[in-house]
């Protein structure tokens, strides 16, 4: 495994501290009482102010991607200890359990829990397991995969390509002080040489092809999942391994993201 390397200048490097979040009330009274009332409701710090109880909603968030063919121990308890509402507008905080995509702004969406957790999965099955390796991902969006990511893998490197989303994720995952997750600003197709070789590459994007350099940047024994545009014009999830011999290539079910494209804005 090549050493960790040095951050380019142009890395935004989440602070250490946690921060609170800005509406929180500064009167001692009013905090004691509204952690009364929070106790006696079952709501979660983090769900404070919008009326739902995120414990038990993750739970059953859980539950029901175990019904649908989850069964990765360890990646069913990080999807359960990750807080999806926190990375999704105040408006649509009520849906964040649902099992859909949403809008998080600059025409992007935040992926179903469904297909997170489905293509972490495949991830993992990978002959070289992501435990304890270094993951590339390609569109970081909000911040809640690379969240999810950073429970599972030594290391995440993160690239965004839209300089609003990847503020965005920054602010979203300073919180939970993953000091595993590095988030880059940068042309995704490019990958990220540095961080290379990868055991893991996952897209949030999907292109015509998968581009050369993700291929360059993983190890051997490694696998990319990523979303494609198949000959017949619609887009599935593809699975590449790169094994001794060469690449082993496996097309499964029909998804639908966001194009896959360069250069940054």
């Amino acid at each position: 495994m090549a050493q960790r390397p040095s951050f380019p200048a142009r890395m935004d490097l989440s602070s250490r501290a946690a921060v609170a979040p800005k509406n929180i009330a500064n009167s001692a009274v009013h905090t004691r009482a509204r952690g009364q009332n929070d106790a006696k409701s079952g709501l979660t710090p983090a769900a404070q102010g919008h009326g739902l109880d995120s414990q038990m909603v993750r739970e059953r968030m859980v539950k029901k991607l175990a019904h649908q063919g989850i069964t990765h121990p360890d990646l069913l308890a990080a999807m359960g200890a990750i807080e999806r509402h926190r990375f999704v507008d105040s408006a649509l905080v009520n849906q964040a359990y649902e099992d859909t995509s949403l809008p998080i702004g600059l025409g992007q969406t935040i992926s179903k829990p469904n297909v997170v957790a489905r293509m972490i999965e495949l991830l993992l099955q990978g002959e070289g397991a992501i435990k304890m390796g270094r993951v590339l991902e390609v569109g970081t969006g909000c911040g809640y995969q690379a969240a999810v990511l950073g429970r599972l893998a030594r290391e995440v490197y993160s690239i965004e390509r839209l300089r609003g989303l990847h503020d965005k994720a920054r602010g979203n995952l300073r919180p939970f002080r993953l000091a595993n997750v590095h988030l880059l600003f940068g042309d995704g197709m490019q990958g990220y040489a540095k961080g290379a070789p990868y055991a893991g590459i996952i897209a949030a994007a999907g292109g015509s092809a998968i581009p050369q350099a993700w291929i360059d940047q993983l190890a051997v024994g490694g696998r990319i999942v990523a979303p494609m545009e198949t000959a017949a014009g619609q887009q599935a999830l593809v699975v590449v391994d790169k094994l001794e011999r060469g690449l082993k290539h496996s097309v499964l079910e029909a998804v639908h993201f966001v194009p896959l494209k360069s250069g940054i804005a």
